[in-house]
């Protein structure tokens, strides 16, 4: 969970100390995920909590997040996930509460062909009904774009998961870009983005990226751990 943490921090994710990751209890106790408090860059192994699906710390020191139910419901409707991600990036709130959809202008945008929006509230996921309502607007997507908040992705592994919340926040800062410089002229069509989902978002290239993130902090010092 660190590992994650910190290439969330190295791509610029951050929000102070909120937004968060998880990952599944191997032993289905509930989700590891960090505790409130502390920053993507500030996550080491005493600050990430086993979560119970009612919210009870089962192991680690620390405060709990009041957005747990993100994580605990995403996974309890759908079993092919393993690793959620929570983050309140800028040009994702953005994006979001323009109602557009998300077009394949570049590389980054290719898994989101599939792209739903929660408009149920714009306010914390506070509670199981809501964390509920939020995987069923996701359903089987990999990730959900959240009007007035930010976006949840989800995967089968922190790589993937972590990757798809980069790719999201870059997907959307580039149409941004793209839409405040003129009217949105042309983008991939179906097959080029199956093409390219294959070429350029496959399980190793999405690792490949994933494990570039985790060395930025050591290169600068920090330790990493899984």
């Amino acid at each position: 969970m660190t590992r994650a943490s910190h290439a969330l921090a190295a791509a610029g994710l951050s929000d102070m100390v909120w937004g968060h990751a998880s990952v599944r209890d191997p032993d289905g106790r509930g989700v590891w995920m960090k505790a409130s408090g502390w920053g993507f860059d500030e996550v080491d192994a005493d600050r990430v909590l086993l979560v119970s699906p009612s919210g009870q710390v089962l192991d680690g020191q620390g405060r709990r997040h009041i957005e747990f139910p993100i994580h605990t419901e995403i996974m309890a409707r759908r079993p092919d996930v393993k690793s959620v991600v929570h983050t309140h990036a800028p040009a994702l709130a953005a994006f979001a509460s323009l109602q557009e959809p998300l077009r394949p202008l570049s590389h980054d945008a290719v898994p989101f062909a599939t792209l739903p929006r929660f408009t149920l509230t714009g306010a914390l996921i506070a509670s199981d009904e809501l964390g509920r309502a939020l995987a069923d607007t996701m359903e089987d997507a990999p990730a959900v774009l959240m009007p007035h908040h930010g976006a949840v992705t989800a995967g089968p592994d922190p790589a993937t998961a972590v990757m798809y919340a980069v790719l999201l926040e870059r997907a959307c800062r580039t149409q941004l870009m793209a839409m405040a410089a003129g009217t949105l002229r042309t983008w991939s069509d179906e097959d080029e983005v199956a093409l390219k989902h294959e070429q350029v978002w496959n399980p190793t290239q999405l690792t490949a990226g994933y494990e570039y993130l985790t060395r930025v902090p050591l290169r600068n010092g920090a330790s990493s751990h899984v």
